[in-house]
């Protein structure tokens, strides 16, 4: 009789354990403050100190910071419209961001100004082959929706989808420049097929580049 209710026990102890570990790895959708849309650097300051980095910090940037730079790089700046802070070819807006750190990727949702979660755990290694991604907080992925670039043939889609991201990612390097923070984009992402099934993404879509972002290396 003890050692039924020792094993009841026993297994009562494993399944809130499993439970407790489950809720543990849950991600959460979460809500960005307000951007910021005033101060920073002056452009032509910005344009001056625009550069790329290759040596990071681990310090995590604070929410803040990154909604002011998901803002500046692909955010809405015209609520009557909402038309972005970066061109899109026909106004398609088929470029979207992912937002990959360490506790987990999320889904940058300009109109709602929040991350929608996507994949607990740290998927930053997948995101390119270069030993500094992973000791930097942050790398954003951009990816393509071509089912909203109707009527493009497939080189045009590609070449549309490159400027595009060229544009926003050219707002991160001035955001980054403004606010003291490191970056660099990159084409080298590894396994684009793996990253995909990782991000959860459909076969309309298409990873295009990545952008890592941080603090930079003291000394650096």
């Amino acid at each position: 009789m003890k050692s039924k209710v020792a094993r009841i026990c026993l297994t009562a102890i494993i399944m809130v354990s499993l439970a407790n570990f489950a809720g543990a790895q849950e991600l959460k959708d979460i809500t960005l403050p307000a951007p910021k849309m005033e101060g920073g650097k002056p452009l032509m300051q910005a344009l001056k100190e625009r550069q790329t980095s290759r040596a990071y910090d681990t310090k995590k940037l604070p929410l803040q910071t990154l909604s002011d730079l998901l803002w500046a790089a692909f955010g809405i700046n015209r609520a009557d419209s909402g038309k972005r802070t970066a061109p899109s070819t026909r106004n398609w807006q088929e470029i979207e961001i992912f937002v990959v750190m360490e506790e987990g990727t999320y889904l940058y949702d300009a109109k709602a100004n929040s991350l929608k979660a996507v994949a607990s755990g740290d998927l930053r290694k997948m995101t390119g082959t270069q030993e500094f991604i992973v000791p930097a907080p942050l790398n954003l992925v951009f990816v393509a929706d071509t089912s909203k670039m109707k009527g493009a043939s497939q080189d045009d889609q590609s070449l549309y989808a490159g400027a595009d991201v060229g544009f926003i990612s050219q707002n991160v390097y001035l955001f980054c420049a403004s606010e003291g923070l490191a970056t660099v984009v990159r084409g080298m992402i590894g396994d684009k097929k793996a990253l995909g099934e990782a991000l959860k993404i459909t076969a309309e879509k298409k990873i295009i580049l990545a952008q890592t972002i941080g603090y930079p290396a003291v000394g650096k």
